[in-house]
Parts: C-alpha cells; sequence; structure tokens
C-alpha cells in the first residue's frame, strides 16, 4: 500500500519542484539535502552566484521583496512548494500564491507574514500566547525609541524590526548611546527601515537555540513536533560566532523551553523545522525569537545529528518521516571573510581538516567582507570542551587571502 508523497524525475513532467526564496549558506545546505531526495530545486537570491545558486536546478536573481517580480516568477516556474529562506519577503504575494492554490508556502503565508518582522512574532507570543519575553516596546522615530527606553529601562537592546545576523542591533547602557542606536538601526534593517523595537534586558545565564521540526507522522498521517538537544551559542554584536549542541541544562528548563517552542511553532502552523531562541537562567525561560527556517547555530547538526537541521527541512517540508538522534557533543566555529573583495582564496584548509573529528563548510559567497560568514568548521569531541577546542582551532587555522595572494 502506498502512503506518504511521491516524488518525481527532476526536470522532468513528473518533478516535485520547490522554490527557495533565499539561497545563501543555509540554503545552500537546504537544496543540497533536497536534491539527495529527487527534487527539482529553484534557488532565487537578490544577488548572482549566490551559494545556492551554485547547486540548484535552476537560479533567478530579482528583488524577493517586490510582488510583482515575485509573482511572476512563481507564476513562470511554478513549484509545488515555495519555501523562504529570508526574511526581506513580499509576504502578501505568498499569500495569494497561497489562497489561490498555485503552490503550498512553507510553513504557511501567515507564519512568514508574522515572522517577517520582530513585531509580528513577538505580539503573537507575548500577547497572544502568554508567553515569558523581556519587556519592549515598538517605536517610528527617535522620540518613540526614547519614550520607550524610559519604559524598559537600561540596559536594553535596540534592532530593527526586521534584519538578520545582528545588523542593526546595539546593546544601549545610557542616553549618551540611544542616537547612534537609533541612526545604526536604519541602516541595518532590511525593509521598513523606520521601525525598531527596544527590548528589556534579561539577566540570562545563557541563550539556546531550540530546534523544532513540525513533520508529518508515518503511522497517523498527523502533524507531530519533534525536538533536537538545545544548541547553545556564543554571540558578538548579535552575530553567532560559535555554537555547540548538546547545551548542558536542567531537566525543567529544558521541559519549559520545548512547552515554549511547542506552543509559538503550533500557533504558526504548516511543516517544517523551526529555530526557537530563547534566554535561560536556572530553571527560568524567556522567549526571545523564531524563525520558521534552519538557524545559523544550527550549522552545527552538520556534525552533531543523524540527520542536520538541513536534511530535517527537507524531509519535513516534503512529508517524509524525520528522525533528530543525536550523534555526540560537536561544536561550530565560524570564518570571516576578513577583508572586502570579491573571489576571495583560503589557505590553511589540509591544517584545518588535519584537526582531530575537524571539518569544514566554504561557503562559496562571490563577495567577502570583513565580517561576513564565509565559512564554518565543525568538530566532535569526547566533551563539549574538546569539540568547542577542535572547531576553534580549525577555524583559526583558515586563512582567506585576496585572489592575487593565491596564485
Amino acid at each position: 500500500m502506498q502512503t506518504g508523497p511521491r516524488i518525481g524525475t527532476p526536470l522532468s513532467a513528473s518533478a516535485t519542484r520547490v522554490m527557495l526564496l533565499g539561497a545563501g549558506e543555509l540554503g545552500k545546505e537546504v537544496i543540497i539535502a533536497l536534491q539527495r531526495l529527487g527534487v527539482e530545486v529553484i534557488a532565487v537570491d537578490r544577488y548572482e552566484n549566490a551559494p545556492g545558486h551554485q547547486v540548484a536546478h535552476r537560479a533567478h536573481v530579482i528583488d524577493m521583496a517586490d510582488p510583482k517580480a515575485l509573482r511572476a516568477l512563481i507564476d513562470a516556474e511554478r513549484p509545488h512548494l515555495v519555501v523562504p529562506e529570508i526574511e526581506a519577503i513580499a509576504t502578501d504575494a505568498l499569500a495569494a500564491v497561497e489562497s489561490e492554490g498555485v503552490a503550498e508556502v512553507i510553513p504557511t503565508a501567515r507564519a512568514a507574514q508574522l515572522t517577517m518582522n520582530r513585531e509580528g512574532i513577538r505580539r503573537l507570543a507575548a500577547e497572544e500566547l502568554g508567553l515569558p519575553t523581556s519587556p519592549y516596546a515598538f517605536a517610528d522615530s527617535l522620540d518613540q525609541l526614547k519614550a520607550g527606553i524610559a519604559t524598559v529601562g537600561y540596559p536594553c537592546v535596540v534592532k530593527p524590526v526586521m534584519s538578520s545576523s545582528g545588523k542593526g542591533q546595539s546593546v544601549l547602557r545610557s542616553d549618551a548611546d540611544v542616537e547612534h542606536a537609533w541612526q545604526y538601526a536604519l541602516a541595518g534593517g532590511r525593509v521598513n527601515h523606520g521601525r525598531v523595537i527596544v527590548e528589556g534586558f534579561i539577566d540570562f545565564e545563557y541563550e539556546i537555540t531550540q530546534l523544532t521540526v513540525r513533520a508529518t507522522d508515518s503511522g497517523t498521517g498527523q502533524v507531530q513536533t519533534y525536538y533536537c538537544d538545545p544548541i547553545g551559542h556564543k554571540q558578538v554584536d548579535g552575530d553567532y560566532v560559535e555554537s555547540w549542541q548538546p547545551q548542558p541544562m536542567s531537566a525543567k528548563a529544558l521541559e519549559r523551553s520545548r512547552e515554549i517552542a511547542h506552543k509559538v511553532t503550533e500557533a504558526l502552523g504548516g511543516r517544517g523545522l523551526f529555530g526557537v531562541e530563547l534566554f535561560v537562567r536556572g530553571d527560568e525561560v524567556w522567549f526571545s525569537e523564531v524563525s520558521p527556517r534552519p538557524h545559523d547555530t544550527g550549522l552545527v547538526t552538520l556534525a552533531s545529528q543523524r540527520f542536520s537541521e538541513f536534511e530535517l527541512h527537507a524531509r519535513a517540508i516534503l512529508g517524509l518521516p524525520v528522525d533528530t538522534t543525536a550523534r555526540g557533543p560537536s561544536a561550530s566555529a565560524v570564518i570571516y571573510g576578513g577583508m572586502d573583495a570579491r573571489g576571495i582564496a583560503f589557505e590553511g584548509i589540509a591544517d584545518a581538516l588535519a584537526v582531530p573529528g575537524a571539518d569544514l563548510r566554504l561557503f562559496g559567497k562571490p563577495e567577502s567582507f570583513v565580517k561576513r560568514r564565509m565559512g564554518v568548521a565543525l568538530a566532535t569531541g569526547a566533551d563539549l570542551e574538546e569539540a568547542r577546542a577542535r572547531a576553534r582551532a580549525a577555524a583559526a587555522a583558515v586563512r582567506p587571502v585576496a585572489a592575487e595572494a593565491s596564485k
């Protein structure tokens, strides 16, 4: 008896077509996972030769925040599934695509709309679901920001309502920081440059990413929720630089983390992997953010799990069973570009791979910036301390160099 979805042959009439909106390093890994399952993949990004473009069946460059351009491309390609991988997307166009039955949006068009900016998801979590969060306020002007800060107090964090990887984010400790934070947030926002969130600071011990998967149970045919081991991470200026799994935490905190993750992902609905960010102190847990897609800190799962977050996402969106089994203590460490240049090269790769238990992913981004993430080192170990030390050593061994110097 046939159970589950049917997957066709790529580039044929039977093909199962998936369009990824966003083709960076995370999208690239999702594309590879989908192709291993025989899926035809169309990669879309705002610049040419994005990492995912390099491994997809077809690649397109458009402004994904332009509803007409986005709808025209979807109509031309006729994908079965549309999978947003970034925030800056014309979600109203996705809602129309979904309501008209043109394609299925992952996880849902509503989820894409709510999570594309921090305001939608924070109001859902705090005001509708009653989840514990930091105190917060939204501001459309410098005066409103000052009023919001007066409400939440110092220290506080100011972020654009739409940004990623820490862009436009500042920690404020006094009135002297306010004007710079406002200007920095305006420059860092991807869309809706004039609106920010100010959050009161929580005295947490550590942050985790609780990867949560909504996938079809092969026995019942119903969507069930599955959890990966919690991921700990270190951030600098709002951008992750290291992650490790599993993050040690109390049984009560872990239970509470999964309760919060379940509530917010169930409210968003659909299928796929979600990265739920949480603050933890002792047994207390606060909701921070959620992404309805693989999370950058989850790159560690390329080493730490039987199936990485990217493979879990691919399986879940296709309606296939998932397995969140862990392999053991593992870590990741970011490799930055170190310079502003196009077509850079990397040296020290052999030294990095000579580190016991280490592996690398170089993303293939066509342009480097000093603080642009160009790759990641992965490592396993007997314990977290060893895994983290190995990942840092492997990352440090990789040396970005100008293209001329590599000849």
